[in-house]
């Protein structure tokens, strides 16, 4: 699999995708690959705190969406030229305490994040799914 055929600064579900492939991909195009399976939480601060972990954020890390958004940009922006990103969020939860509205809050941190690099002309692209 080939980056280039795959749209820069995107968000969308994983459906046409493996996993393994797309952390290939990155390597080979030399861009960074993150990826946070976050199956046993329950809650959108359980989510949160899985991708700090996975993401390996600072320890001061706000656990919130606007704190997420600043690791996503400003945090890596500062560390320096960046190559572009392959995101990989797995099996986000579908229960009453992360319900529709949490999963669209927290796909348009990553949604505006894309943008936040598109504007920078570094790609950007982000595959979930839903357990």
């Amino acid at each position: 699999m080939e980056l280039q055929t795959i749209r820069s600064n995107i968000v969308q579900a994983i459906r046409a995708y493996r996993v393994e492939d797309l952390m290939l991909a990155a390597e080979k195009s030399g861009q960074h690959f993150l990826y946070a399976s976050v199956g046993n939480a329950q809650s959108k601060q359980e989510v949160l705190e899985g991708i700090a972990e996975a993401f390996t954020f600072p320890v001061h890390f706000g656990k919130n969406l606007d704190a997420l958004y600043d690791c996503l940009t400003d945090l890596v922006h500062k560390a320096g030229p960046q190559p572009g990103f392959v995101v990989v969020l797995e099996q986000l939860p579908d229960n009453p305490r992360f319900d529709r509205e949490a999963r669209e809050q927290l796909l348009e941190v990553f949604r505006d994040a894309a943008e936040y690099w598109a504007d920078r002309r570094i790609p950007f692209r982000c595959f979930y799914s839903f357990r």
